[in-house]
């Protein structure tokens, strides 16, 4: 009997150790689904094509893990503030309301200090192993994303305008890291981020319409009747962005390859920009978000490849 009492005890202990690391590691991915790493993944491509663009000869890749590190940990600490900030936000909308916060798995204190403390780790880490310009850039992000664009999207569209400002400087970000000065280089690159973004969220915009609208957020698409301010605006910005994509190579970046690759790309952004300026069904906003998910890797990489 004593045998088979320590061996339920035994077996006892053991499932609540498993209970107990189960538990743990469920709490280490909400606090990893904070930081929203398909974002930061997109952040780092961006910021690591920006530092080979600004790079004259061999890559130091000391300095570009620095500031891949850095980038990562203000990219992460940027989102888990704007999902404490939005927490009442996210609980209203479908798509949102199983985040951590919202679904209560993590409080909002440890949220905030969890992400204050990834966003000043990278601010240091990009001051102290890169230099200060890349940490001020960096620091900028973090504020206008989470303390200017976050609340104005309860107020107005702009929001969406002044969204795709911290979007861009992760690129010019990159570019002063490997020692670029903020020059018409580096803007030419913010610049292809800033208007790309801009078809892009408000395709998504005009699909989740009702979804922002139950959380009263007030985007574009919301009470846009017919969707004719946001198809419009769509073809516009899509319009605006071939040929800010053509300025690399008009100031020496990158070679024909890249021109005609962008000239493409950007050719076929306005067919379907078009399409759906034609169009105020979904299915044409979702192939505008389709296509600028697709076009923004494959520009970056012609880019990249063909670096002058």
């Amino acid at each position: 009997m004593e045998t088979q009492g320590a061996l339920s005890a035994g077996a006892g202990a053991a499932v609540a150790r498993s209970t107990g690391d189960a538990g743990a590691a469920a709490r280490w991915r909400d606090y990893l689904e904070l930081t929203k790493p398909r974002i930061t993944g997109l952040v780092l491509v961006t910021a690591a094509a920006g530092f080979y663009l600004a790079t004259p000869g061999s890559v130091a890749f000391g300095l570009l893990l620095s500031t891949l590190i850095g980038v990562a940990l203000v990219a992460g600490g940027t989102s888990a503030m704007n999902q404490v900030l939005e927490r009442d936000v996210d609980a209203l909308m479908s798509r949102t309301r199983n985040r951590p916060l919202p679904a209560g798995r993590i409080s909002t204190v440890p949220a905030a200090v969890f992400s204050g403390a990834l966003a000043a780790g990278g601010i240091a880490v990009l001051a102290l192993t890169v230099n200060v310009l890349t940490a001020v850039l960096a620091a900028a992000s973090f504020a206008l994303y989470d303390f200017l664009y976050t609340p104005l999207k309860r107020v107005h569209s702009f929001s969406t305008v002044i969204g795709a400002v911290p979007g861009a400087l992760p690129i010019l970000g990159g570019w002063t890291a490997a020692g670029g000065a903020l020059d018409a280089g580096g803007w030419s690159l913010f610049g292809i981020l800033f208007l790309w973004q801009l078809p892009h969220f408000l395709a998504l915009a005009w699909i989740l319409r009702d979804d922002y609208g139950d959380a009263g957020l007030r985007m574009l698409s919301v009470g846009d009747t017919g969707a004719f301010q946001t198809r419009h605006q769509t073809l516009v910005y899509t319009l605006a962005l071939l040929p800010m994509t053509l300025l690399p190579t008009v100031l020496g970046l990158a070679g024909a390859v890249y021109f005609v690759t962008a000239l493409l790309l950007g050719g076929v952004f306005l067919w379907v920009a078009g399409r759906f300026c034609r169009d105020a069904e979904s299915s044409g906003a979702r192939r505008v978000f389709r296509y600028s998910v697709l076009y923004l890797p494959i520009l970056l990489l012609v880019l990249v490849l063909d670096k002058a």
